[in-house]
């Protein structure tokens, strides 16, 4: 189970049986606003309030790495693009989705959607 904590976080518990284990992956120092594995749960996305996005890789045990930091407008969400965990997608708060190379953060592709964007 991975989940964060309000101070940018990442915890990993081990649970099994009625035993557990807590482990500290990584501390971003920017509070989390959402987690998402990639299909096939090799690489973990953080997103965080403040629009920037982070990978962790699980297997790796390594330090999460800032893969998009929030320029003129803030990242509000970001996901995987299927199949494969190659490609995400974002969308920021001024409604322009982008298309990313997960590899080396090169923006790939953008769109306008003409709209301000809100989650719910």
């Amino acid at each position: 189970l991975y989940f964060s904590a309000q101070e940018g976080i990442l915890f990993f518990y081990h649970i099994k049986n009625l035993q557990y284990e807590m482990k500290i992956c990584a501390d971003i120092l920017q509070p989390i606003s959402s987690l998402i594995f990639s299909p096939d749960y090799t690489v973990l996305l953080l997103v965080t309030d403040q629009g920037t996005v982070y990978t962790y890789k699980p297997a790796h045990s390594g330090e999460a790495v800032k893969l998009l930091d929030a320029c003129s407008s803030c990242f509000l969400a970001a996901d995987f693009l299927t199949p494969g965990n190659k490609y995400c997608v974002s969308v920021t708060i001024s409604g322009e989705a982008q298309v990313w190379f997960l590899e080396d953060g090169t923006c790939l592709s953008k769109l306008n959607l003409d709209i301000e964007v809100h989650v719910t």
